[in-house]
């Protein structure tokens, strides 16, 4: 498969493949988040955890994480970082569904990002149910996506829905990897708790995409 554009030809570092980024949207990057209930504290640990206060989940929290985020970078044995977007839910129609899901990093994010900081690279995210699926991995590999990322549980997607052949072929020709998150979850919320099943990723496999089952 072909390297895509995005990635830094060998030889480089040690690069991270799997980095998320968050946002509140104060920075107008049109990420946000919502935390409720026990994931409260347990956010307020993972920013402590990184450096920055608690505070920071009201305040300009855009900013703030990915200058931190650029400072562990640059810190570190890493030559660079892969952040990853993460889309909104879709139902099996492509229709948005509304007040589903605890976050939302657009694609065009984290583009942006990797755009003006070389030490990050971009992973985008795409419901492939999405009307405008096709439409939209065709942008983000053009614009130096070097990773699709999603959470089929999370996000609703059955990957072995022979709809969405045509989708695995175009990341398949790309060279662009998929990353799935398989197995429980617990800092984003289920809507399918079947397809936690790493079963779900055979159809992308047989299209040629190469495969990231994580956790």
């Amino acid at each position: 498969n072909a390297i895509p554009a995005g990635i830094p030809k060998p030889p480089f570092g040690p690069v991270d493949m799997h980095v998320h980024i968050v946002g509140n949207g104060s920075s107008g990057s049109g990420c946000w988040l919502r935390v409720t209930g026990w994931h409260r504290p347990l956010a307020a640990l993972m920013l402590r955890q990184i450096g920055l206060p608690a505070s920071t989940m009201t305040g300009d929290l855009d900013r703030l994480y990915v200058d931190r985020l650029l400072e562990l970078v640059r810190t570190s044995s890493l030559s660079a970082a892969v952040i990853l977007a993460h889309d909104h839910v879709y139902d099996e129609e492509g229709n948005k569904m509304e007040k589903v899901g605890s976050f939302y990093v657009p694609n065009d994010y984290v583009l942006g990002l990797a755009n003006a900081h070389p030490e990050f690279l971009p992973a985008v995210s795409i419901h492939p149910a999405r009307r405008d699926a096709m439409a939209e991995l065709n942008r983000c590999i053009a614009a130096g996506a070097v990773m699709m990322k999603c959470l089929p549980n999370c996000h609703n997607i059955d990957c072995s829905d022979r709809r969405f052949t045509k989708f695995w072929e175009r990341m398949a020709e790309a060279g662009l990897p998929l990353l799935a998150h398989t197995g429980g979850e617990h800092t984003v919320p289920v809507v399918r708790k079947e397809f936690s099943n790493p079963k779900i990723l055979e159809l992308p496999l047989q299209c040629g995409v190469n495969v990231i089952a994580a956790h």
